[in-house]
């Protein structure tokens, strides 16, 4: 067995542009917007119902936690152990370093059996290597069978959220997707039911003719060798057991040491997804079974920067994350500027993360430099996280490792930053000084615009808003406020 390094990473973790620039044109998107802010809304209050009903919630927190920070101590163990289990039951396994050693290897695996399109499973390891991309430029096509990442892919889109892809799409943008991409489908209309009808009648060929699946994988039990897909439209399930081969591509992060820990994710994963007590698709499968679902089954194991972040005792905790996405749904950024801005598969609290430190990112110039910075620090999301990672406290450790990387970078020398901080350290140590820095501020009202806000400054400021805008300052400070109101003596 070995992991060991990471050579390269491709796929969907780094975007074209920073996150301040995306951001700012997704809040010009007032559809976008609403589209965004009406699920959030709903999926947050529903959570926050099903997680009340749970006496132990807290309880269940903490052993998810303890259990993923043992996995983290041991992972090269129980990672030889599961090769081990599911090779003993049938399976074959294979490690992959980067996304482009697993494409091959998909790829090998797929043509192995003479056909020319697979279906899959929801998978977000695969939307990280770009798997559909590159099985498309090798003449494979691939069929996703979930409905929001059907929505998706019909409409040549992204996905913009980790449990719901097509989330920033409304019901009349689907259905004019439907009618466009779906021939044979007839007349549409945006009632939910009809849509979804005319989505399984159009993946059910499919199903019935795919002879290669490709899946990811929740959690993948160490001790058995035993696979678990957790779903809510049985799409999974058909997948999982009419084809001849079954392709699992797991990150190696996602696995679990026993049986028994699945029954506390199974508790935590579907509050903090679907807001379900219990999920409606569980899926289990360990190895290869004679005249009873797939008969070749390949487990795709993937590093692809994994590695790295296991070595930062600060940042692995991201590593604890079991995709549910609760963090997006309580996030005031990512509610206001959606999945896309943040430019990888995986956006929101958990992307600010996660994406920098599988892309190994270092340097200003890198779209996944600014997204430790898509935050306001509110701690929302660790509140929310059935896992306890302290998001928070990540994005500061990351935040950090930039500033001195762009400190290396000018050979120890302050840079924007540390000028201001230093500026505003010196006007807030005597009352005197506070009082004309207050005063100069009000100058502030002249740059301004009709919004009341100030977009622009000159540097170093406009390291400030570049990505923020400043509110117009009021016409009168409290200072001000008190003296006229009060007296000076007073």
């Amino acid at each position: 067995m070995t992991f060991l390094g990471t050579p390269g990473v491709v796929g969907n973790l780094r975007g074209d542009v920073p996150f301040p620039r995306a951001a700012r044109t997704a809040l010009d998107n007032a559809q976008l917007r609403r589209n965004i802010g009406h699920a959030t809304h709903t999926i947050r209050a529903k959570r926050l119902a099903a997680v009340s009903e749970c006496d132990d919630w807290e309880e269940l927190r903490a052993t998810g936690s303890a259990v993923k920070q043992d996995v983290m101590a041991r992972l090269p163990e129980l990672l030889e152990q599961l090769e081990h289990n599911v090779t003993a039951r049938g399976g074959v396994v294979h490690w992959a370093r980067d996304g482009a050693e697993a494409n091959r290897i998909i790829t090998a695996l797929i043509r192995e059996t003479g056909t020319g399109e697979v279906v899959k499973v929801k998978s977000m390891a695969t939307q990280e290597i770009g798997l559909n991309e590159h099985l498309e430029a090798e003449g494979i096509a691939a069929f996703e069978t979930d409905l929001a990442e059907l929505i998706v892919q019909l409409g040549h889109d992204k996905p913009s959220h980790i449990l719901v892809p097509a989330i920033h799409r409304n019901r009349a943008e689907i259905r004019e997707i439907f009618t466009r991409e779906m021939p044979g489908a007839g007349e549409l209309t945006d009632d939910p039911r009809v849509l979804a009808m005319a989505a399984r009648a159009h993946l059910r060929r499919k199903f019935l003719t795919a002879k290669v699946a490709v899946s990811g994988a929740n959690f993948g039990v160490a001790e058995t060798g035993t696979l678990a897909v957790v779903e809510s439209e049985g799409n999974g399930r058909m997948c999982l057991t009419l084809p001849q081969t079954l392709i699992t591509v797991m990150g190696i992060e996602k696995i679990i040491p026993t049986f028994t820990d699945l029954e506390v994710f199974m508790q935590l994963l579907p509050r903090s997804s679907t807001a379900e007590r219990m999920n409606p698709y569980t899926s289990m499968w360990t190895g290869v079974h004679p005249g009873d679902g797939p008969q070749s089954f390949h487990l795709v194991l993937l590093d692809n920067g994994r590695t790295r972040v296991l070595a930062d005792e600060v940042g692995r905790a991201a590593l604890h994350c079991i995709r549910c996405s609760a963090c997006l749904n309580v996030c005031p950024v990512y509610e206001r500027t959606g999945g896309h801005a943040y430019g990888s598969v995986y956006p929101g609290p958990i992307g600010a993360i996660l994406s920098p430190q599988l892309t190994g990112t270092t340097g200003h110039d890198d779209p996944n430099a600014s997204l430790p910075y898509a935050s306001s620090l509110c701690g929302a999301c660790f509140d929310a996280c059935p896992v306890r990672i302290d998001i928070p406290s990540i994005l500061v450790h990351l935040r950090a490792q930039q500033v001195d990387s762009e400190r290396g970078v000018r050979g120890g020398l302050p840079g924007g930053q540390d000028l201001a901080m230093k500026a505003a350290g010196w006007a807030m140590s005597a009352p005197g000084r506070f009082a004309l820095a207050e005063k100069a501020l009000g100058a502030g009202r002249l740059l301004a615009g009709k919004d009341h806000r100030i977009a622009a400054l000159p540097w170093p400021a406009s390291k400030w808003t570049a990505s923020r805008d400043i509110p117009e300052p009021p016409k009168e400070t409290f200072r001000q406020w008190w003296e006229r109101t009060h007296g000076s003596d007073s």
